[in-house]
């Protein structure tokens, strides 16, 4: 089979930092299925794990998080699925990914693709869904039916913040904040529900003052959380719940301590690398998300489209990914 893989990290621009190359295809077993993959999406852990986690030795390897696809194979324990379903799911860290023509992936993790979306429109959702989901409702725990509350998410127009604002408008009743710089980004929240939008490049404290907005119950920070989290401290409600899901290198919760802030962080991952005993929580996001898709109250995320699979269009997608700049996300389909 086709697959795009790598055997050194290297910079994006350099040709070897992915590769075109010929795998054998997988066989499912237990309660994997095999899916052919129609269509993919790039996002931030997909170069992370690219530029720093060695490659087996003398292996390729293949990475991407995201993918939409049909049921080719299902192995002897699998009872969610049948040939020839539409799929679409975020994938396991520890496993083969999903830039390639077939993958096998544990049903438990793996959801009814949307009948309303195309393949490429369906890949863009997968992972950013699964973390806006479980931030909110499984580490943030929120108020769905609480009006009084509010949730600032900085960096919102991203590709998981473009989701949670979806999910936080439909699922509850919360106030949304969200944070962007561009007048293009600006307006993509508004339209997906943010109730108020403000700019990030400026200090946090000053945009909430300017806006007359009440302290957050609840603040999500989508990146560059080192550079906010002061502002953060000064903002938050007393007895409030932070939530990130980037990579500070240092972060330091004790300036939350005077006013009783928990702290929580949200790996999407987690589920499937640890076979926790609630992994199937994921099969049932996706299909909730996939139902509030189809009734018209979620809309695709998807901002690009880069063509078809293969090594050049991926280290586009990448570089482009790199710079920060993306709005919603983008996508690769067919081999």
């Amino acid at each position: 089979m086709k697959a795009i893989g790598y055997k050194e990290n290297l910079p994006i621009e350099d040709i070897k930092s992915l590769q075109d190359i010929t795998l054998d295809k997988p066989k499912a077993t237990g309660r994997d299925i095999l899916v052919e993959i129609k269509a993919i999406s790039v996002n931030p852990v997909d170069y992370k794990i690219r530029a720093n986690r060695p490659a087996p030795d003398g292996n390729w390897s293949v990475i991407g998080w995201d993918a939409a696809g049909i049921v080719k194979a299902v192995g002897d324990d699998v009872s969610l699925f049948k040939v020839g379903d539409e799929v679409w799911y975020a994938g396991d860290l520890t496993r083969q990914g999903s830039n390639a023509e077939y993958q096998v992936v544990d049903e438990r993790i793996v959801g009814i693709k949307p009948s309303s979306l195309s393949f490429a429109e369906a890949a863009a959702l997968p992972l950013t869904s699964l973390t806006a989901y479980e931030m909110l409702f499984d580490r943030l725990q929120v108020a769905k039916d609480d009006a009084s509350k509010s949730i600032l998410v900085i960096g919102a127009a991203g590709g998981v913040g473009s989701i949670l604002v979806q999910l936080a408008k439909k699922l509850t009743k919360l106030n949304i904040i969200g944070t962007a710089s561009r007048e293009e980004t600006t307006a993509w929240l508004k339209d997906l529900g943010a109730d108020t939008v403000i700019n990030h490049r400026n200090k946090l404290s000053e945009e909430f003052e300017k806006h007359n907005l009440p302290a957050p119950e609840y603040v999500v920070s989508l990146n560059a959380t080192e550079h906010h989290v002061d502002e953060i401290v000064k903002l938050i409600k007393p007895q409030g719940k932070f939530g990130f899901i980037d990579d500070p290198k240092v972060m330091n919760v004790m300036p939350f301590k005077g006013k009783a802030v928990s702290t929580h962080i949200e790996l999407m991952f987690t589920r499937s690398m640890f076979q926790t005993e609630d992994m199937i929580e994921q099969h049932n996001i996706l299909n909730e998300v996939s139902e509030l898709i189809d009734n018209g109250k979620i809309r695709t995320t998807l901002g690009e489209n880069f063509g078809i699979i293969n090594a050049k269009n991926l280290r586009k997608a990448h570089a482009f990914l790199e710079t920060g700049k993306a709005k919603g996300k983008i996508v690769l389909e067919g081999f």
